[in-house]
């Protein structure tokens, strides 16, 4: 319950500070948040500093805590707040109806590559997957997984048509909420011109890695193709921790 009441302080500031409720880009201070919002000062402070951590505010000792203004100018299309990493989730859509069209779904033994990825032996099977992604209707992302099936014996095709890790959290009582992504950006190749409606001399954003469970499990091994349109990334990197 208390994750959910900081985490119900982070959105509500976030829809604020969208809306341009604190012109002069400095927030309340923790009493006045922690009365406005009836919870405690340790939601408040939690809150905060998950935010301070996104890079959506900082701190100015004695001054009080503001709002960041490369924030407000951020243009990514990924905002991985809440309990997990899902694209679902976590792509911001602008008021666009994001959709899920699956392209297959199997079962296979992983190749070693896999094996070493998903800390698997050889006799373990993985689910293999093909999704194409889409905002009204439109395609801006092909995504593979696979995910061992010791890990979602349940999974299915009905189940891989809406959020994944949904699921995880809903169903199996656990987060998605660690990863390691490499991201680079490639020629577009003969499947992202099909079904990204790309022209041979564009390119495509490659988005690579492994979801990690909340209790370190590596979950799921993934490639994503994005049309260029969409291959936007802004990063806070804060080296005094």
């Amino acid at each position: 319950m208390a994750d959910l009441v900081y985490q119900r302080v982070i959105d509500s500031l976030k829809e604020k500070i969208d809306s341009n409720t604190y012109p002069d880009m400095r927030l309340p201070d923790e009493r006045s948040l922690a009365e406005q919002y009836d919870v405690s000062r340790s939601s408040i402070k939690r809150a905060l500093s998950n935010m301070s951590d996104q890079g959506i505010i900082f701190k100015k000792r004695g001054s009080g805590t503001f709002i960041n203004p490369l924030y407000l100018k951020q243009d990514s299309y990924f905002n991985y707040s809440g309990s997990n990493l899902g694209i679902t989730d976590s792509f911001k859509a602008n008021g666009q109806k994001p959709g899920i069209k699956v392209l297959s779904f199997d079962v296979i033994r992983p190749d070693q590559d896999m094996q070493d990825n998903l800390f698997l032996k050889p006799s373990e099977f993985v689910y293999s997957f093909k999704r194409l992604r889409l905002l009204d209707d439109k395609p801006f992302m092909i995504e593979t997984g696979y995910i061992p099936i010791k890990l979602a014996p349940e999974l299915n095709e009905q189940v891989a048509s809406e959020s994944i890790f949904n699921y995880v959290e809903t169903e199996l009582g656990k987060e998605v909420n660690k990863t390691y992504l490499a991201i680079s950006a490639s020629p577009s190749d003969e499947e992202g011109q099909k079904l990204l409606n790309l022209n041979e001399n564009e390119p495509l954003g490659i988005m690579e890695g492994i979801f990690f469970l909340n209790d370190g499990t590596p979950f799921e091994f993934s490639t994503m193709k994005l049309h260029y349109k969409y291959f936007k990334y802004d990063s806070f990197v804060d080296l005094d921790r």
